[in-house]
């Protein structure tokens, strides 16, 4: 009897949990040694190996995971507090330098909307497709919120599909902008506007895109007000320590609770099964039919614009800040060592990233 229950965790396995348990191995090897969203992969990664243990104490109504689980992915709160820390990171100066750039945030937001269409047509409930459309906002928070609201059975696919290929980036998107440009568009070259911004327009953003958000899309108001929340504590220049406090402190303790918690639900009987294959391709499509849908805006602006639009920049209106502006800035030098694209990807990028947060307050407002 001694030994039965000193190896009932042994005596325990399922062939389901030892392929999960490699799977968080791959996800932790993936953060470490490629450097794929480590902040998230990694406690998801571990937090898999956790949950798959048999009789592990980690998990289970009362266990530590479970409470954090309804502590802080039913109260939809640690994707808030997240936003809030993601708020206070991002610089919206070049956007309001280039405000038309807001633009490209929308159109490139077609993916959630193509997998939507996509994933009903594959069986899905209409809430559990857009659940999995949301993958496209290229923004794990938004995706958790809305996953957790619509689909919690599904979270666990849609939260590591989501992490997983906004890490791939770098190659998701270099493809597609490839396909659909000409080597003369990727060579057009773009005006900066320089000069600052005074700081009244940058406090007062933050407030009006709350107000304006709540009014039109009020189902979207937790989600960006949080995010400009934080944004308001940077750019107030009166709570310095505050502001950097929600940047690292905030950002860093929330992600790894976010990471571990999702991981709760990464159990074997829950993730393999044919669902989360689907799941994961339709991730994928929703990445790509995001970047060319605002490699296309771009294109078409072009038709009626003077100053021409360099088309790879409208890729940087997915929410994969900064990571998707840092691509497109180097395939600009890549096809012109003069090519400086930083400055009006980062515009794009930025206005993505309220997109998205807009997107999934419309798919709530919409579905709710």
């Amino acid at each position: 009897m001694l030994m039965e229950t000193l190896f009932s965790g042994l005596l325990g396995f399922q062939l389901k949990q030892v392929i999960m348990i490699i799977i968080g191995l791959i996800l932790i090897w993936l953060a470490i040694k490629h450097k794929y969203e480590p902040t998230l992969l990694l406690p998801i990664g571990f937090g898999t190996i956790l949950a798959n243990i048999p009789f592990s104490a980690a998990v289970g109504e009362h266990s530590p995971l479970g409470i954090l689980f309804k502590a802080g992915i039913d109260t939809e709160l640690f994707p808030l507090l997240i936003f809030i820390a993601i708020g206070a990171m991002i610089d919206f100066t070049p956007l309001l330098k280039n405000p038309f750039m807001l633009l490209f945030g929308a159109a490139a937001q077609l993916g959630i909307f193509v997998t939507i269409v996509l994933a009903a047509g594959l069986g899905f409930e209409i809430k559990e497709a857009a659940s999995i459309g949301i993958i496209g906002a290229a923004d794990g928070p938004t995706s958790i919120y809305v996953a957790n609201r619509f689909a919690p059975n599904l979270l666990g696919a849609i939260s590591v599909a989501a992490y997983s290929y906004m890490a791939l980036v770098p190659i998701i998107q270099p493809p597609v902008i490839r396909l659909l440009t000409t080597k003369k568009e990727r060579l057009i070259r773009m005006d900066y506007h320089s000069g600052d911004v005074p700081q009244i327009v940058k406090i007062i953003f933050p407030i009006a895109v709350t107000i304006i958000a709540g009014i039109f899309v009020p189902a979207a108001l937790a989600l960006i007000g949080f995010l400009m929340f934080g944004n308001l504590i940077r750019e107030s220049g009166v709570l310095e320590g505050l502001s950097k406090t929600a940047q690292n402190e905030l950002g860093n303790l929330v992600t790894i609770l976010l990471g571990l918690t999702i991981a709760s639900k990464m159990q074997g009987e829950l993730f393999l099964v044919p669902q989360t294959l689907l799941i994961l391709a339709l991730g994928l499509v929703a990445f790509i039919f995001d970047t060319a849908g605002g490699v296309l805006f771009a294109k078409l602006l072009n038709v009626f614009k003077k100053e021409k639009i360099n088309p790879m920049i409208g890729a940087c209106g997915i929410s994969a800040f900064p990571m998707s502006a840092r691509v497109i800035h180097q395939m600009g030098l890549k096809e012109d060592p003069f090519n400086f694209l930083l400055m009006p990807a980062v515009s794009v990028n930025v206005g993505g990233q309220i997109g998205s947060v807009i997107a999934g307050g419309l798919i709530l407002a919409l579905l709710a």
